[in-house]
């Protein structure tokens, strides 16, 4: 199995480092590290074993299993002054939070928190999680291919995390990732890897695994299995009854949440995104015309993506600037009201059965927890004759997966703290019971803030809806809503 049990040890000005290696890092990556290590930028950097300059084929297992020492010739950048103000802000550890010895975290290489905290969310969907275990690329497409690149160095990072308590860092990921979208290598003025969104480093990730990952007929891969939203979309002539109105599908991976000065909950932000005024030129009036563009779902996914679009681009400071408002999320969500008319129809009874069976259940969690240790026997049997009920509609409906009933539970979440995108701190977050419904006073989830995780509970991440600079969601991860 692939772990970083192995290291290199590196000297550079008297100094000795050492660089946690696997049998598929890259030269490149390996640099990095050294250069995050010694502030030697890699393009000015002379790498060496035994006078001889390292290549991009070099074995660096092989170099730690004989203790080989590498040389490190350059000059190494003077340390920078403090800045005038503070622009990474750390998530302070409330008291709710106690110390893991499960869930492993991400070690920091220098402003690389949006990437750590995108990773943990990823890891919350385990199908994806096996697939990648499952995945073995050719050898053509894993020296060439940046997507399958990205692909098997995700691969290697969840294997090392399954099998290592410690931090790991994702040193291939992270160089990979750079080879794939050079906007991940930009620096700052200090000439440190710069700040990046996490929600553009989701994107990039999920569609390499979307491009690399196996196809499976006309069903696609894994990302498009679990993950694809089939829109349904209604153009129609605002200015005009004459001109008929058309209809088109489009396949997104996420949906969006505006986020306007009347934005309080995250469904009437979503329908905002759904609902559109478009202008475009008119056949029929000969001119431009507005048109009116209502979206609805007509195919559900299993894992829903929720992009809370909390940055805009301010010209007169040339950044991102922040969404401050608060805007609520559930941990339950249900997407019934933006369904087309078909899909409705097909999950209304679930739809209906499941949201009073998770209220009833609510109701008798209530009651358990006054009574510690009874009633049990009959919650387990109450269960299994809701499990049952949930199953006989299944298939009277034909539903797949991801048309279950159209509720879904929320599964992890990527937090921001700060007042633009590329500064401040992401955070990720996790559920870490099963994936049967639990109600939210019993839930656990953990939070990984790099290396460094805690668990918390459902109250802490429903906290984190906006009003300030503190921790706010920025990215929300659902899964269908399971019985």
């Amino acid at each position: 199995m692939l772990t970083y049990n192995r290291v290199v040890s590196v000297k550079h000005s008297g100094k000795t480092y050492t660089v946690p290696v696997t049998q598929e890092i890259t030269t490149r990556a390996f640099k990095d590290a050294i250069s995050h290590l010694t502030r030697v930028p890699t393009e000015r950097m002379k790498v060496m074993v035994k006078g001889k300059l390292v290549k991009d084929d070099t074995d660096y297992v092989s170099l730690a299993n004989q203790k080989q020492t590498v040389m490190v010739i350059g000059a190494a950048e003077a340390l920078p002054p403090p800045p005038a103000e503070q622009t990474v802000f750390l998530e302070d550890v409330g008291d709710e939070d106690i110390k893991s010895d499960g869930p492993t975290g991400l070690i920091n290489l220098g402003n690389t928190c949006y990437l750590n905290s995108t990773l943990q969310a990823i890891r919350a969907i385990p199908e994806v999680h096996q697939a990648l275990k499952e995945f073995a690329p050719s050898s053509a497409s894993s020296s060439f291919v940046p997507e399958s690149r990205v692909a098997n160095s995700l691969k290697n990072l969840f294997i090392t995390i399954d099998n290592t308590p410690n931090a790991v860092p994702p040193l291939e990921v992270i160089s990979n990732l750079r080879i794939l979208s050079p906007q991940f290598a930009e620096r700052d003025q200090r000439g440190q890897y710069a700040q990046q969104d996490a929600d553009e480093a989701w994107t990039q990730l999920v569609q390499a695994l979307r491009a690399a990952l196996p196809k499976n007929g006309e069903e696609g891969s894994v990302v498009d299995r679990l993950m694809s939203i089939e829109l349904t979309k209604t153009l129609k002539n605002a200015e005009t009854e004459e001109e008929p109105e058309t209809t088109s599908t489009e396949t997104v991976l996420k949906l969006e949440c505006n986020i306007s000065g009347s934005t309080n909950f995250l469904m009437s932000g979503i329908q905002d995104s759904l609902n559109q005024q478009v202008e475009k030129t008119s056949a029929t009036l000969g001119r431009n015309a507005t048109y009116s563009m209502q979206s609805r779902i007509s195919r559900l996914p299993e894992y829903l993506v929720v992009h809370m679009v909390r940055f805009y681009w301010r010209r007169d400071i040339q950044k991102k600037a922040k969404i401050m408002r608060k805007v609520k999320f559930p941990l339950q969500l249900d997407l019934s009201d933006i369904v087309t008319e078909p899909i409705r129809k097909k999950i209304q009874p679930l739809n209906t059965a499941t949201k009073q069976i998770l209220k009833e259940r609510d109701a008798r969690a209530s009651i358990l927890k006054r009574k510690p240790g009874q009633g049990l026997d009959e919650e387990k049997k109450k269960r299994g004759e809701e499990q049952a009920t949930v199953e006989d509609l299944v298939k009277e409906g034909g539903l797949t997966n991801g048309e279950r009933s159209g509720m879904y539970e929320l599964a992890a979440v990527v937090t921001h703290k700060g007042a633009s995108a590329d500064s401040g701190h992401y955070i990720g977050w996790s559920r870490i019971d099963d994936g049967a419904y639990i109600p939210a006073e019993q839930q656990r989830w953990a939070k990984f803030d790099d290396n460094n995780v805690t668990f918390t509970d459902a109250n802490k991440i429903l906290s984190m809806d906006g009003g300030g600079e503190d921790s706010v969601a920025y990215i929300l991860l659902y899964r269908a809503a399971k019985i």
